[in-house]
């Protein structure tokens, strides 16, 4: 076996090693962040012996995941897969084979390929899926934000103030979500432009402010629109939209660490926590008039009286309400 090495900080080390998780992820087997899970399930072996996380593969080892050797990937790239494709609604955006209609039984690739983000399974729409684990991680970054193009049905009519608290941001998983762009099309349907990825993000921004999702299509992800892609189909990215792609993922570091998937609930600062609680007005109801401060909203503070509380009404959506007004 031929190795080549280098003296590093008094250690011989080898200049061709590479992280495990990075080989299988290289070799178009799955994402790197599933190569760990794999590793740590001792399903991947190095020549014959179970690795550790972290361990370094160097030329000659010979990699296998359940017994199957995982070849290297090319040095130039060449064998590496990018595809988009229009996602129907029904289709999981999962790797493991075991469930029932995922994505990639859907596609029926030849070449292994996995999905860069998710839809959500009652969603549909653009997705790209890649051989490429690199490219997946820059891509999912949270700090490069990205835009994807969302086309939005909802259950009752959009108001102003819809539009102007979804643009602005509402409180979701302990946040307070970006700023973005809200259009309206018609009477229920707007299309909206995100730069980021939380765990069904629109459905809970809608959700908090009364609105119920009954269609949600993702027609663009950056530079690659969803054009006439019939649900179901699939193509292979351009020249030219690869290009671009690179390009804006150029400045990005390599690896994505676990929080920067789409599947994650974010971690702030206790004060934005707390700015992003929704005030319970149903407590304390044994008072007739009582002046509360809400800081529900993030960019101003409103101090509103509570007025002929009894008892709070249940709507037809099973909410409970209670009457307030602006302190005079």
């Amino acid at each position: 076996m031929q190795l080549y090495t280098a003296l590093a900080l008094g250690k011989l080390v080898s200049i061709n090693e590479k992280r495990l998780n990075k080989y299988i992820s290289d070799s178009g087997y799955c994402s790197r962040r599933f190569a760990d899970k794999l590793i740590e399930k001792s399903r991947v072996t190095i020549n014959g012996k179970v690795p550790e996380l972290g361990t370094k593969v160097i030329p000659g080892d010979k990699v296998c995941v359940d017994g199957m050797e995982i070849k290297a990937s090319a040095s130039n790239h060449t064998d590496r897969i990018y595809i988009a494709y229009n996602k129907p609604i029904g289709i999981t955006c999962t790797t493991e084979l075991q469930v029932k209609g995922n994505i990639i039984d859907a596609i029926g690739h030849s070449k292994r390929i996995f999905p860069i983000g998710r839809l959500d399974k009652p969603s549909e729409g653009l997705i790209f899926l890649t051989s490429d684990g690199d490219i997946v991680n820059k891509i999912l970054r949270a700090e490069n934000a990205h835009d994807k193009e969302y086309i939005v049905t909802v259950d009752q009519p959009i108001s102003e103030r819809f539009v102007e608290r979804m643009t602005r941001g509402v409180p979701i998983l302990g946040t307070i979500t970006k700023p973005c762009i809200v259009t309206p099309e018609s009477k229920f349907v707007f299309r909206i432009i995100l730069t980021q990825g939380l765990n069904r993000q629109i459905r809970r921004m809608c959700e908090y402010l009364g609105y119920e999702v009954t269609k949600l299509k993702r027609s663009r992800i950056m530079n690659v629109e969803l054009g006439q892609l019939r649900p179901g189909e699939w193509r292979d990215l351009t020249a030219s939209e690869m290009a671009e792609i690179n390009a804006a993922v150029a400045g990005s570091r390599k690896t994505a660490m676990d929080d920067d998937f789409v599947e994650k609930e974010v971690q702030v600062a206790s004060e934005t926590i707390e700015s992003a609680k929704k005030i319970d007005i149903a407590a304390d109801i044994k008072h007739d008039s009582k002046t509360i401060e809400s800081t529900a909203d993030k960019y101003s503070t409103r101090k509103l009286t509570r007025i002929d509380v009894k008892k709070p009404v249940v709507s037809s959506t099973g909410k409970k309400r209670l009457s307030l007004k602006k302190k005079s």
